[in-house]
């Protein structure tokens, strides 16, 4: 009876010891799982605009004190603006610019995976950061709050690059920028993607 009683306990035990390694294990095999980017569709007469070289030599837009801040974000995908994660924070915007505007002249800093981007007011210059090695280019589109057609600020010049497109805005509406990642082969944006606030073209908020 005693020895009946024993291999009970014996069987449970095992069968518990297995569930355990079960639910333990499933957690790292989904962590480890690749995640492939997303394909944003954009309008088929979006105006792309390739960004041209800048000269080096200004600070970073991303102060210090912000690089490691990385969180939800708003996205967007067909369905409407969502909260995603941005995988990384912005220290790697900062650790690859090389010739980037003042801080305190480019508004609504805004990075997500592989892009950042803002908004210089003086001169309506949007920047574009490529901050990752991975074939695609950094690109920031730019709305309005008055109906102009969007424009994309497109980075070809490669990883660790500021480029800038110069546009003029007018002085009493806002913009609003989204940085994603562009397949130049394809003519293709990709996710994750990123949205700032709206910014006063002419600074004043």
């Amino acid at each position: 009876m005693r020895e009946n009683w024993r291999s009970k306990l014996s069987v449970l035990a095992g069968a518990s010891a297995l569930a355990l390694s079960a639910v333990t294990a499933t957690p790292a095999l989904a962590d480890d799982a690749p995640v492939s980017p997303q394909e944003v569709q954009m309008p088929a007469d979006v105006k792309i605009v390739e960004g041209g070289p800048t000269d080096p030599g200004a600070a970073a837009p991303f102060p210090a004190d912000q690089e490691d801040q990385a969180g939800p974000v708003e996205s967007v995908d067909l369905a409407g603006p969502v909260e995603t994660p941005v995988p990384g924070g912005q220290a790697e915007a900062v650790g690859a610019a090389k010739a980037v505007p003042s801080s305190s002249t480019c508004l609504g800093s805004t990075a997500a995976y592989g892009t950042s981007g803002c908004f210089q007011h003086n001169g309506d210059i949007v920047w574009a950061g490529d901050t990752k090695k991975d074939g695609m280019s950094a690109a920031v589109g730019v709305y309005t709050d008055y109906g102009r057609a969007e424009e994309v600020c497109v980075n070809k010049l490669g990883v660790d690059t500021w480029a800038t497109c110069n546009k003029d805005y007018r002085e009493g509406g806002d913009v609003r920028l989204r940085v994603l990642r562009y397949d130049g082969d394809t003519g293709k944006f990709y996710q994750p993607e990123t949205w700032s606030g709206w910014i006063p073209v002419d600074g004043k908020y």
